[in-house]
């Protein structure tokens, strides 16, 4: 089912599946990310961390999932494809998420010494 709501937008495009694919995972793997550390009094802080290369393509993917999921539409495939083209092309959902992701954790840097 996926391969056929790619090819629909593929015939759109002319692009290889798989290319858009890699792409899109690429465009939304994040550098960086925050954690939630407490301190000795109680309270919480998110703590700028550097994300590795594996944790980052499970993060990429799990965005574009759940962005898909969040996305209105006929089925999971079309949805999922759209998505990615959206990704590839440096928009969506899980593109969204990862710029907030930055944000935050751009926000936060002077608590980076609590690593």
């Amino acid at each position: 089912m996926l391969y056929r709501a790619m090819k629909k937008i593929q015939q759109k495009t002319e692009t290889n599946p798989l290319l858009v694919l890699r792409q899109a995972i690429r465009r939304v793997t994040p550098n960086i990310g925050v954690k939630t550390r407490r301190n000795k009094k109680g309270s919480t802080r998110k703590v700028p961390i550097e994300i590795g290369s594996k944790q980052g393509r499970a993060l990429a993917i799990r965005w574009l999932l759940e962005a898909s999921q969040k996305r209105l539409g006929r089925n999971m495939a079309f949805k999922l494809s759209s998505e990615l083209v959206d990704a590839a092309k440096g928009s969506g959902g899980a593109i969204r998420k990862k710029e907030a992701t930055h944000r935050m954790a751009e926000a936060n840097r002077a608590l980076a010494h609590f690593r």
